[in-house]
């Protein structure tokens, strides 16, 4: 059975792998400029992500109480969020938020701070959270502050390597990533999350 830092690297890879704005500004900025650009985009992403990750973790704390009572229904509940949103992902056109890069000269810091910014005005982020919190049972009663820590720890590490892994594959492969590479990325990203959401959804079915 999976740990918490283990549950939390799959959520952090599962939420930073759609191809959102952010995404495709890493993706952008690693093609224009160079992959470290593209890394460091990836990270102020990250961060955005962490602070919803938190202020879910905090929520979800504030009525441990219901969630133990209802852990059966709110994973049914999240199984289905899941799978909305997947199909939501898999449905979309990432290359519509693509912007050709104007500017000639961009510090590390802009590259952080710019893509920060933009992920975090995704608020629905916070959906994607609630709906795999539930599934992993990743927030409960019985997890202490230093369990919960460290299983936020292994998002941000999920979130890390996601960013370092797809920079260094469009980067090495620059000359083959295309359009057509970016919506069939987004796709398969969107169709784990749905067999996700599925197996989660006849797991809270037959096995209650």
């Amino acid at each position: 059975m999976l740990g918490l830092v283990g549950k939390g690297v799959i959520i952090g890879i599962l939420v930073s792998a759609p191809m959102g704005p952010g995404g495709i500004l890493c993706v952008q900025r690693t093609l224009s400029k160079s992959r470290w650009h593209g890394f460091v985009s990836g990270l102020g992403a990250t961060l955005s992500d962490m602070i919803y990750a938190m202020l879910t973790c905090l929520f979800m704390g504030l009525i441990v109480n219901f969630v133990e009572t209802h852990l059966h229904w709110l994973q049914l509940w999240g199984s289905i969020v899941l799978g909305v949103f997947g199909l939501y992902i898999f449905q979309t056109n990432p290359v519509k938020s693509l912007r050709k890069n104007r500017e000639t000269k961009m510090s590390f810091t802009h590259d952080f701070l710019t893509a920060f910014l933009l992920t975090f005005s995704n608020m629905l982020i916070v959906l994607l959270y609630i709906g795999l919190f539930a599934r992993l049972s990743f927030v409960l009663p019985a997890h202490s502050v230093w369990q919960m820590l460290n299983g936020l720890c292994g998002i941000a590490v999920g979130a890390v390597l996601w960013w370092f892994l797809l920079t260094t594959l469009v980067a090495k492969m620059r000359r083959w990533f295309n359009i057509r590479s970016i919506c069939v990325l987004n796709q398969v990203s969107g169709g784990i999350i749905i067999l996700l959401a599925l197996i989660g959804i006849f797991l809270s079915r037959f096995l209650a």
